[in-house]
């Protein structure tokens, strides 16, 4: 059992809460158990697990599937958890992972039909909560593009609950390229925006097409020249009394929209 909080592995490991360790090191840490259920569908992407023993008890299955793998799990203490943890309340179980972003030129290889770029995006939570919506439309991958949080920040991979393990993520794309290499490509490029056009006059016929959303920053949206790009703007319309929705609220309706256009 690992029992000390201020040993070398501790400190190491605790070290990937920073952006600077994971950049270096390629790895980041993923918490909470639904999370490690999802990843244990790629196993290789596990360094290694640390758990309390009441966890490792009360979920024996998710464990054994685990040392199945060939991963590592090491019982900690509470204290040694919390010291590698990022929340206040860890939920038991910490485990080391490997980063495996793709480039765009590989998601464009495989001929997808529904992606999502987030633009600026800078809000852990929305960056997460997104990416998760995507994979619930089915998506074929997520755009994070430069200056938008870092995809393995431990908030934005709670926020995922899984789902970064899923599908494709993309980093740092810049923006300009990557319109222009999706219309090049066949695709139709929304961006979602209070001002465009409102979202249930659009045709289905429209939005079952081979489509990229483009998400903009919580605050300002888009940049006025990365808004023309776009071949339209979007609009989520407000029926009640609400100023505006939620950043990740606005793009699961605009995913789903597509998706419910795409699978007919």
């Amino acid at each position: 059992m690992l029992n000390d909080p201020k040993a070398n592995r501790v400190r190491g490991v605790a070290k990937l809460n920073k952006k600077d360790a994971r950049s270096e090191t390629g790895l980041f840490l993923l918490e909470g158990l639904q999370g490690l259920k999802e990843a244990l569908d790629r196993p290789k992407l596990i360094r290694e697990i640390f758990a309390t023993g009441e966890v490792i008890s009360a979920n024996q299955a998710i464990f054994d599937k685990a040392t199945a793998a060939r991963v590592e799990v090491v019982e900690v203490t509470e204290q040694v958890l919390a010291a590698l943890a990022d929340t206040r309340t860890p939920q038991g179980v910490v485990a080391v992972c490997e980063q495996a972003h793709v480039s765009f030129e590989d998601v464009l290889s495989t001929e997808p039909k529904l992606l999502a770029l987030l633009a600026n995006i800078r809000d852990p939570g929305n960056a997460g909560t997104v990416l998760r919506a995507a994979d619930a439309a089915g998506a074929d991958a997520v755009i994070f593009s430069e200056n938008s949080v870092d995809v393995y920040n431990p908030k934005v991979v709670r926020s995922t609950t899984g789902s970064i393990f899923h599908l494709p993520v993309v980093l740092g794309a810049n923006l300009e390229a990557t319109i222009a290499a999706s219309k090049q490509a066949g695709y139709q490029v929304f961006a979602a925006t209070a001002g465009g056009t409102a979202l249930p006059e659009l045709e289905q016929s429209i939005l079952a097409k081979p489509t990229l959303w483009m998400f903009g920053n919580e605050a300002w949206g888009f940049e006025p020249h990365i808004l023309e790009l776009a071949d339209l703007q979007v609009a989520v319309p407000i029926y009640g009394a609400a100023e505006s929705l939620n950043l990740a609220t606005a793009a699961s309706i605009c995913l789903y929209a597509t998706a419910f256009a795409q699978n007919r």
